[in-house]
C-alpha cells in the first residue's frame, strides 16, 4: 500500500508540476536560510510565478506578500504549504474557497482531514513531498 500510494503521489506530483504557472506559498519565509524560503526562490528560479502568504512581512522573494492565502487576488494552480500539520485543514478550506487547482503539503507535513477537503473540493492533493525536489527530478521549467 505504501509503494502504490508514493507511486501515485509521483504521479499527482509530475500532473502538478507540469500544469501549474502560479504557486501561492502558506507560510513562506523571509528568512533565508530556512526551506521555506530556499524551496520557493527556486520555484521562482525555474520560471514559476510564487505568491508569499506570511501575515508578518509585506515583500519576500521581490513579491507582495499577502497576510491569507483568501488575500490573494491573483488566481493560483497550487498552494504549497510550509506550515504545521495541524494547520493544513484549514488551508485546505481556503484552497478550495480561492479555486486552487492543487494543494501540496512540504516533505514532513500530512493531514488526512486536508486530504479529505481537497479532494471533495476537486483539487489534487500531494503530501510529505518537496516541490523543489521533485521539479529538478522532473527537469520542469516555465518560461521565464
Amino acid at each position: 500500500m505504501t509503494q502504490q500510494r508514493e507511486s501515485g503521489d509521483r504521479a499527482t506530483a509530475r500532473k502538478i508540476l507540469e500544469m501549474s504557472h502560479t504557486i501561492a506559498v502558506v507560510g513562506l519565509s523571509r528568512h533565508p536560510y530556512k526551506t521555506a524560503h530556499s524551496v520557493p526562490a527556486s520555484l521562482k528560479a525555474a520560471g514559476f510565478k510564487v505568491i508569499p502568504v506570511n501575515p508578518y512581512a509585506t515583500s519576500v522573494l521581490e513579491e507582495k506578500s499577502y497576510r491569507a492565502l483568501t488575500d490573494v487576488a491573483d488566481p493560483v494552480d497550487v498552494v504549497e504549504v510550509f506550515r504545521p500539520s495541524p494547520e493544513a485543514s484549514g488551508i485546505a478550506r481556503d484552497a478550495v474557497q480561492i479555486g486552487a487547482k492543487a494543494l501540496w503539503l512540504q516533505t514532513g507535513l500530512r493531514s488526512d482531514e486536508a486530504r479529505a477537503i481537497a479532494e471533495d473540493g476537486g483539487l489534487l492533493y500531494v503530501e510529505d513531498r518537496c516541490m523543489a525536489v521533485d521539479r529538478a527530478d522532473f527537469g520542469i521549467t516555465k518560461d521565464v
